[in-house]
């Protein structure tokens, strides 16, 4: 069990330093007219990032397109996040999902449902 505990506690912390990152670079000085768009943070998760059971403006991706915006980044976070997804359904929705948003930052909050579910840690 500790090893599992070790593996989400490890996944928890790559997403915190991935967050993290996008603090580093300072916000996008791009006119409006040299990008189309706001660049996109696409969130692939579990019900942790769906809003299972709340309302969807209390999901964590919510929450974090808000602060995002109120610090000056202009991003969109798209949250194609579905409550009981694991890790084998997340990866193959990804090439899809990478192709139709085109993110410039992925965050892949998965794995909970692997554990609850027992698979092993070498399937996911």
């Amino acid at each position: 069990m500790s090893v599992e505990i070790s593996e989400v506690v490890m996944r928890f912390f790559s997403l915190l330093v991935l967050i993290g990152s996008l603090g580093c670079a300072g916000p996008s000085t791009a006119l409006a007219s040299e990008a189309p768009s706001a660049p996109t943070v696409l969130v692939l998760g579990d019900s942790l990032s769906a809003a299972y059971n709340m309302p969807l403006e209390s999901a964590w991706p919510r929450l974090l397109e808000q602060r995002l915006q109120s610090e000056g980044w202009d991003y969109q976070v798209v949250n194609a996040s579905i409550t009981g997804e694991t890790t084998q359904g997340g990866l193959t929705r990804l090439p899809g999902l990478l192709q139709r948003h085109a993110p410039r930052w992925v965050i892949i909050e998965l794995g909970g449902n692997d554990g609850l579910r027992g698979f092993s840690l070498d399937l996911t």
